[in-house]
């Protein structure tokens, strides 16, 4: 585009200058023209200096003239010939004239999500010797800025440690090349251990395998989930899993465990064992384990299976086979301490040793069976005893029980003689209380009869009492005296049958009395 302008200035002065010639003697409108034309081709080469640069890319700015680079130098950091460090952004850029350089527009680099950018450099300081990447950057803007990382950056020329996160960068991609790589994503429950193959080398120590980070060698620190946006190449990363693992010796080992452990009991019994080992890798030990074994898999799996192997059949030995069958949780517990020792020293936590099925009917049936007969018998002589001891228990509960009953009668007993000897008390004093009354009141009666006598004596005081009684008892009385005719006189002018009656009374009083002296 900006050649076609210069073209087109120029051929327009050329017409300029041509139709005032052709048209025009007089020398002053022909200099007129022929400054008019050369105004033309300085303002279509000003104009043609003009470069635009869309928002979606880059201008990298190729030099045809000037000083040659030094040898070996491919990207000009001091306007030598070739292409240039700077780059050019979005818009219009003037003084890039024509013929004199050329600008190629290139693509902004994009790094989607998921991904991260490789970079390696085309120019630079040589990398120092033994080194295949160089050394990560701080700043990751001043590594991109050509010119800065050719000139006081001093960048090495070579695989870069440094890579792009996700996002739009406007590198010169004559110095910038990037190659896209998924990024590496570190799921839950596991760890990333990093063995770096860049940075200052440690000082070699026997038995400190790791190192900080940012040295080279495992760092002993490992990543916990996350996208880590890491050079894969210059920082190798093995995943960890943290997670609770399960591994199982049985007798008919299927997909993914391990046959049976066979242990030989110091009484000669050969028998395999089920166990079951929990393990898990904590995220500060799979730096150590990486170190050990390079990764989780099987190198860890095997020192794993020799090392339970070797603690259960040293175990077997000092015992003998039917003490193992019977003191199976003992055996858990003296399994998972020794072989938490063993696998802590690289890195492995042993979480639970379980024990399944010890033995089977060819190895240990001849044995079990005895002490399953012996066992039978201890209950029947239990079932036995206990029979017994029920039997000695319903004796004195039955004794107990007569003692008792005994006990109770004797009771009812003593209190039925407490309750005859209180009722003979009442009674006495009831007929103590009795004769005192009947005594009182007779001697009221007496002192009340002895008064009557004396003023009536005591034969009409006799008639006079026995006729309260006759009247207070309701007696009919027939008398034993009859006497008849007519009335006759007397003390009290009563007829013959009265006089009768009371004849015969007084004579039943004087045969009681006969001391009651006449009636005067």
């Amino acid at each position: 585009m900006s050649l076609f302008i210069v073209l087109v200035g120029v051929i327009l002065a050329i017409l300029l200058i041509g139709s005032v010639f052709t048209h025009f003697r007089a020398l002053p409108i022909r200099i007129a023209g022929i400054v008019g034309g050369v105004l033309v081709i300085l303002l279509s080469v000003w104009t043609g200096s003009f470069r635009y640069v869309s928002e979606d890319g880059i201008g990298v700015v190729v030099k045809n003239f000037g000083t040659k680079m030094p040898a070996g130098q491919i990207i000009a950091t001091n306007g030598e010939t070739g292409p240039q460090a700077k780059v050019l952004g979005p818009g219009w850029h003037p003084w890039l004239w024509p013929f004199v350089y050329d600008i190629d527009i290139e693509p902004v680099v994009e790094i989607e999500e998921g991904e991260i950018g490789l970079l390696t450099t085309t120019d630079g300081k040589p990398l120092p010797p033994g080194e295949i990447y160089a050394p990560e950057w701080d700043d990751k803007k001043q590594m991109l800025d050509a010119d800065y990382f050719l000139g006081t950056g001093n960048g090495y020329k070579g695989p870069q440690a440094s890579v792009l996160s996700p996002g739009k960068y406007r590198i010169n991609p004559k110095l910038y090349r990037v190659e896209k790589q998924p990024v590496l994503n570190i799921e839950k429950a596991t760890v990333g251990v990093v063995k770096s193959n860049v940075g200052e080398a440690p000082p070699q120590t026997e038995g400190e395998p790791l190192v900080d980070r940012g040295k080279r060698g495992i760092w002993s620190e490992p990543y916990l989930p996350q996208k880590l946006y890491l050079n894969p190449n210059a920082f190798e990363v093995t995943v960890i899993s943290t997670a609770e693992r399960t591994v199982r010796y049985t007798k008919e080992a299927s997909l993914g465990e391990e046959s049976a452990i066979t242990v030989r009991s110091s009484d000669g019994f050969t028998f395999p064992v089920d166990v079951r080992i929990e393990y898990r890798i904590k995220p500060q030990d799979a730096p150590l384990v990486v170190a050990k074994f390079g990764d989780d898999g099987e190198q860890l799996m095997a020192r794993l299976t020799s090392a339970v192997r070797a603690i259960f059949r040293n175990n077997a030995e000092s015992v003998k086979a039917l003490d193992y069958v019977q003191q199976r949780s003992k055996q858990e517990t003296q399994s998972l301490e020794a072989l938490a020792t063993a696998m802590t020293a690289v890195g492995v936590t042993v979480t639970a040793v379980r024990i399944g099925d010890v033995g089977d009917e060819a190895t240990l049936g001849p044995l079990l069976k005895t002490q399953t007969d012996r066992e039978i018998a201890i209950q029947e002589q239990k079932t036995f005893d206990e029979q017994q001891r029920t039997a000695e228990r319903k004796k004195e509960l039955a004794r107990t029980e007569q003692e008792a009953e005994e006990e109770k009668r004797l009771a009812t007993a003593n209190y039925q003689v407490k309750i005859a000897e209180q009722d003979k008390e009442k009674r006495i004093i009831s007929a103590q209380a009795e004769a005192e009354a009947i005594k009182i009141e007779a001697e009221a009666q007496a002192d009340a009869y002895k008064l009557i006598a004396s003023q009536i004596g005591k034969g009409n005081a006799a008639l006079v009492e026995l006729m309260r009684i006759v009247g207070d008892s309701n007696v009919n009385i027939t008398p034993r005296v009859m006497v008849s005719g007519g009335p006759t006189g007397g003390g009290f002018g009563a007829g013959g049958e009265t006089t009768a009656l009371i004849g015969t009374m007084l004579d039943t009083m004087l045969e009681k009395n006969p001391e009651t002296p006449a009636v005067e």
